[in-house]
C-alpha cells in the first residue's frame, strides 16, 4: 500500500490505492447498510419491536450520517482523512459488538446511532473526497471504481450475514462483522490514508471575492432548474433508503422462498455494476440527456413490478419469481445508472461553476429524506396488506422525481 507525499498531490490515479480503498468499502456498505435487513425479523422477535420501532433505528443511523457528513467534509478537507477514516472503523466494529449485546429498545437505537455516525465517516462521500483531493486531474475513474466495487456490497454481505446469522446466530454474526472491521478496515485506513494532501492555503479566497460569488449564488439556489433538480435528488435518496432495510421482509411477503428472498437482494449489486459500466463505456454513444430522462424511469417501473408481485403470486403460483426478477434487473440497473445523474445533474442543468456549494444545499434536505424514508415504510406497513401502501408511495415519489428533472431539463434548455 502507498500513499501520495503531502506536498504534491499525484495526477497519475495509483490504481492500488484505489483498490485497496474500494476493499473497506465494499465491507463498510455490506456489513452495515445491508445486513440491516437481515436482522430485523429476528431483532422484533427478541426484543418484541413492530416493524416502526425496527425500522426507526435505521432511519436514526441515515439521521446521524447525516449530520455530521458536513463537520466530516471539513476535517478530511483540513487533511485528517486518515483519523476521519481510521478512526470511523473503529467506531464501526464498536457499534457492532455493542449491537450484539443489546437488550432494549433503547441500546438498539444507541448502536444504530454510532453505527451511523460510523457510516458519514466510512462510505462513499469521504471516499470521494479522499480521491478528489489525491486525484484532482482523475477523479472521475476513481470515484467509478469505487461505485463499481462499493456496488458489490450486497451480492457479498446479504449471502454471507445471511449465513452467519444461520449458523451462530444474530450476535454472533455481529461479532463476526465487528472482526471484519478491526482485522482490515482498520488497518487498510490506518496504512493506506498516510501522507494526506495539506489542507488549502486560509487566504485562498480573499473577503470581497468570497462576497461575489456568494452574490452569484443566490440567485442560483432560487432558481427553477435547481429546486426542480433537488425535488429530483431528494426523492431519488429517500427511495434508495427506503427499501434496503425492508427488502427481507418485502420478499417474503411477496411469496418468495427463503433461496430467493437472498438471491433477489444480492443480485441487485451485481446489476448496479452493470449498469455502471454500460454508462461509462458508451455513454459517448448516445445523447446524454436523453439517457438522463430514461434512466430515472427504471426505478419506478421496477418498483411497480415488485408491487404486482404478491398478486401475481395469488392468480398464478410462481410468476411472483418472474414479477421479482423484473424488478430485480429494472430497479438494480436503474439504482446503479441514477448515481451518476445525481452527481451530475446540477452541473447539467443549473451550473458548473458553483457545485460544490449547490450540492451543498440540498445536504440536510437529502439528509431528512432518507432517515424517514425507511422508518415511514414501517409505518406504512399492515399485518393484512403488507408494504403494498408503501410501494404505492414510492411509485408515486419516482414518478414525481422523473417528472421534475424532465422539467428541469425544459428549463434549462429554454434559458
Amino acid at each position: 500500500m502507498s500513499a501520495a507525499p503531502a506536498s504534491s498531490p499525484p495526477h497519475r490515479l495509483d490504481r492500488r490505492f484505489v483498490g485497496w480503498l474500494s476493499l473497506a468499502q465494499l465491507i463498510s456498505w455490506g456489513s452495515v447498510f445491508y445486513t440491516f435487513a437481515l436482522l430485523m425479523a429476528p431483532l422484533e422477535r427478541e426484543l418484541g419491536l413492530s416493524r416502526a420501532q425496527s425500522s426507526l433505528a435505521f432511519s436514526l443511523a441515515l439521521l446521524a450520517e447525516g449530520v455530521l457528513a458536513y463537520p466530516v467534509g471539513r476535517w478530511i478537507d483540513r487533511g485528517l482523512e486518515r483519523r476521519v477514516m481510521t478512526g470511523g472503523s473503529l467506531l464501526m466494529a464498536a457499534c457492532l459488538a455493542l449491537h450484539s449485546t443489546v437488550h432494549s429498545m433503547a441500546g438498539f437505537y444507541a448502536a444504530w446511532i454510532g453505527l451511523g455516525a460510523a457510516m458519514s465517516a466510512t462510505l462513499y462521500t469521504p471516499a470521494f473526497s479522499v480521491v478528489t483531493r489525491r486525484y484532482p486531474q482523475d477523479f472521475r475513474r476513481a470515484i467509478i471504481t469505487l461505485t463499481f466495487l462499493g456496488g458489490l456490497a450486497s451480492t457479498v454481505f446479504i449471502p454471507l450475514s445471511a449465513w452467519l446469522i444461520a449458523t451462530w446466530g444474530w450476535r454472533a454474526a455481529l461479532l463476526w462483522l465487528a472482526a471484519l472491521h478491526l482485522g482490515v478496515c482498520v488497518p487498510l485506513h490506518a496504512l493506506l490514508l498516510r501522507h494526506a494532501p495539506g489542507a488549502a492555503p486560509p487566504g485562498a479566497a480573499n473577503p470581497q471575492a468570497r462576497a461575489e460569488r456568494a452574490a452569484r449564488l443566490r440567485p442560483l439556489l432560487r432558481s427553477p432548474p435547481f429546486l426542480l433538480v433537488g425535488v429530483f435528488v431528494v426523492l431519488m435518496m429517500a427511495i434508495n433508503a427506503a427499501l434496503p432495510p425492508h427488502m427481507i421482509n418485502l420478499l417474503h411477503e411477496a411469496g418468495m422462498g427463503a433461496a430467493w428472498v437472498v438471491a433477489i437482494p444480492a443480485s441487485i449489486g451485481l446489476l448496479q455494476v452493470a449498469g455502471r459500466a454500460l454508462l461509462y463505456f458508451f455513454e459517448h454513444r448516445f445523447d446524454v440527456h436523453l439517457a438522463n430522462r430514461l434512466i430515472p424511469c427504471l426505478i419506478p417501473l421496477g418498483l411497480a413490478a415488485l408491487l404486482a408481485a404478491p398478486w401475481l403470486a395469488s392468480a398464478a403460483p410462481g410468476s411472483a419469481v418472474g414479477a421479482a426478477l423484473l424488478f430485480v434487473a429494472l430497479y438494480g440497473l436503474g439504482n446503479g445508472m441514477i448515481t451518476i445523474v445525481k452527481g451530475t445533474a446540477i452541473a447539467q442543468y443549473v451550473d458548473r461553476d458553483h457545485v460544490a456549494s449547490l450540492n451543498g444545499a440540498l445536504g440536510l434536505p437529502s439528509a431528512l429524506a432518507r432517515a424517514l424514508a425507511p422508518w415511514m415504510m414501517g409505518v406504512l406497513w399492515q399485518p393484512q396488506t403488507g408494504y403494498a401502501l408503501g410501494l404505492w408511495l414510492l411509485v408515486a415519489a419516482g414518478v414525481m422525481a422523473v417528472g421534475a428533472l424532465w422539467l428541469a431539463q425544459r428549463h434549462r434548455a429554454r434559458g
